[in-house]
Order: C-alpha cells, then sequence, then structure tokens
C-alpha cells in the first residue's frame, strides 16, 4: 500500500506541480500529497488498479527514453 501512496502522491504532485521536482519538496509538501493520495485511492477502491498500471507504464516509459537518449 505504501508504494501506492508514494506513486499516486508524485503523480499528483506532477500535475500539479511541473516546474518543481518531487524531491525539492519539503517533508511537509509531501505528506500533503500523500493525504491526496490515500483519498484518492480510498474514493477509487479497486479501479485504483487502472491508474497505477497507467503510472507504473510511465514511469518506466521515461526511464527507458533517458536511458535510450544517454546511450
Amino acid at each position: 500500500m505504501q508504494n501506492k501512496v508514494e506513486l499516486v502522491a508524485r503523480a499528483i504532485h506532477k500535475a500539479e506541480h511541473q516546474e518543481l521536482t518531487w524531491d525539492g519538496e519539503p517533508l511537509a509538501h509531501k505528506e500533503r500529497f500523500r493525504e491526496y493520495a490515500r483519498n484518492a485511492i480510498n474514493l477509487l477502491g479497486e479501479d485504483i488498479g487502472v491508474l497505477l498500471l497507467a503510472l507504473e507504464t510511465a514511469t518506466a516509459g521515461k526511464r527507458i527514453g533517458h536511458t535510450r537518449a544517454a546511450a
């Protein structure tokens, strides 16, 4: 569950603050996004799986894209 919360929190953060990095956010701000994520997960229930799959696919695609760009 913690991994789900972190993944959704990062996605919400990115959607809201595209110019700021997650790692640069203060802990209090990260906790606020984690709370948003917990609420979203609770509201979506079983449907959260679709969102998580899309987020993981997008994240994996970015990592692969960066690797290719560096090569």
